[in-house]
């Protein structure tokens, strides 16, 4: 094969466009695997060894964590955000915490909903995994919860598209598209053979098969909105259907974020000329870098948490058995008020007001309102080893 022929090869590698009759170029993928293969060499292996090592890392610090699913609790509300970000929301770690304890502001973002649907969403997933592999089926349950009542919602939340879409600027024009996805009649066909891939006989090391699937599913754009939030979200289901982690604690949006013209240009790099090492070698970095990032914010919590045992058991004398029953309960539900103290806590309103007065004394606890009445705390020194996010700007 001469080197015109090898790059004719490779630039269909993903696919081919084709023009349809309204004069529009639309992309058909190839299924995967990739032909010629994946090259698991060189820069892409070093990658790949990265991850591996900082996964292992993950999930052995997040073993080691008292309770790890207060962890993900918190760690599946930053990635909502940011991964909902991405997409054009405003709503901040800050917002949905105060959605979730009730607190009316009229200040807050109208779209703290579409937050509050991807964290749903992400729960509804992990629990159907225990039913259902990751296929069709579950992706479109999955996209329903995602849009419910939110914006988006008319645009047939849990059905396949039966319209053309397009990814470009705001206001762009199929003519005038970054990039066509296959046209609506293709899209059962392109779904059908990405899930027999990723439940074949391929010998493929596991982050190599979620990248390319990701890709893939990306590029197929399967639904008329929040494509961009259930691929995202399809990377975690698959992370933790394949068992690659223990807990649900691995999230790329923080890295596809900061590198979000990157992100693009390499899996426009794929569709045209075939780049899919190029592709896995970014999408590898950003497990590496995003498990480093997780395993320290795990870290920091051990040291909190005991930081304030500390402080609770030398300082609150008789009241520290509840003093340490409260701190728990805070690292599910880092906003509070005494009302819920006393719930939480089944004890009277004095004793858990006693509580939340020395919390707020020592420092452990905020408040936030400034009010006599109504008052709310805050965990501030647990949200902000999470809340390192800004509001984005739309880009998709």
């Amino acid at each position: 094969m001469n080197q015109t022929d090898a790059s004719r090869s490779h630039s269909n590698r993903a696919g081919r466009y084709i023009r349809q009759l309204a004069g529009y170029r639309a992309f058909y993928p190839t299924a995967l695997p990739p032909d010629p293969p994946i090259g698991v060499a060189g820069g892409l292996q070093i990658r790949l060894s990265e991850a591996d090592q900082a996964l292992g890392r993950l999930d052995g610090i997040i073993q080691t964590l008292p309770n790890p699913d207060l962890f993900v609790f918190m760690y599946v509300r930053k990635e909502a955000v940011l991964s909902s970000q991405i997409e054009g929301t405003q709503s901040s770690l800050q917002d949905v915490l105060a959605a979730e304890a009730r607190i009316l502001d009229p200040d807050r973002p109208l779209d703290v909903g579409e937050v509050v649907n991807y964290v749903r969403a992400l729960n509804l997933g992990l629990q159907r995994l225990n039913e259902l592999p990751v296929s069709i089926r579950l992706i479109k349950e999955i996209h329903h919860e995602l849009l419910k009542d939110v914006r988006g919602s008319r645009l047939a939340p849990g059905e396949l598209r039966t319209s053309q879409n397009w990814i470009g600027p705001g206001g762009c024009t199929l003519r005038d598209a970054t990039f066509i996805p296959p046209p609506p009649d293709h899209v059962p066909t392109a779904l059908g053979e990405l899930e027999l891939f990723l439940h074949g006989d391929v010998s493929l090391p596991i982050l190599v098969k979620v990248g390319l699937a990701h890709a893939q599913f990306e590029t197929i754009h399967p639904f008329l909105d929040g494509n961009g939030r259930l691929g995202r979200l399809l990377i975690t289901f698959l992370l933790c259907e394949k068992a690659v982690l223990q807990k649900p604690v691995l999230y790329l949006s923080h890295f596809f974020k900061a590198n979000r013209q990157e992100y693009y240009d390499r899996l426009q790099a794929v569709r045209d000329r075939g780049e899919w090492e190029a592709w896995l070698e970014f999408f590898l970095r950003g497990v590496s870098d995003v498990g480093c990032q997780a395993a320290d914010v795990a870290r920091s919590i051990l040291r909190l948490r005991e930081k304030h045992r500390y402080q609770i058991t030398d300082t609150f004398g008789r009241a520290a058995a509840n003093g340490h029953r409260l701190l728990e309960i805070l690292y599910q539900r880092p906003i509070v008020q005494v009302q819920d103290v006393q719930n939480l806590l089944g004890a009277s309103y004095a004793v858990s007001n006693d509580v939340v007065k020395r919390f707020s004394q020592c420092g452990i606890l905020e408040e936030r309102t400034g009010q006599s009445r109504n008052r709310r705390f805050q965990y501030s020194s647990y949200i902000e080893l999470f809340d390192d996010d800004r509001p984005g700007t739309r880009n998709e």
